[in-house]
């Protein structure tokens, strides 16, 4: 018994299932079914595949910072010096 569900009552259900929506219908969900959990192991498989090759020692992100000398501030004051120039 499973949880207090006979045999003879899931066969009533998958009775009413089959006659509700059909066996065809019922064949096609379980095939698309079937190719989805194929997919998911194949990809799951790929992973590991791709996780054994990666060597550990490399780092995985390189950061980079390029300075130009400037700041937004100085820019800013140097930007305000030209406009007061032109209007004198």
């Amino acid at each position: 018994m499973l949880g207090g569900i006979s045999i003879w009552q899931l066969l009533i259900v998958l009775g009413i299932i089959i006659l509700i929506f059909g066996t065809k219908k019922l064949r096609n969900v379980g095939t698309d079914l079937g190719g989805a959990v194929k997919g998911f192991k194949k990809a799951m498989h790929d992973e590991e595949k791709a996780d054994d090759k990666k060597d550990t020692d490399e780092p995985q992100a390189k950061v980079g910072h390029e300075e130009n000398g400037n700041t937004y501030d100085v820019q800013a004051q140097e930007k305000h010096t030209e406009h007061s120039e032109e209007r004198k």
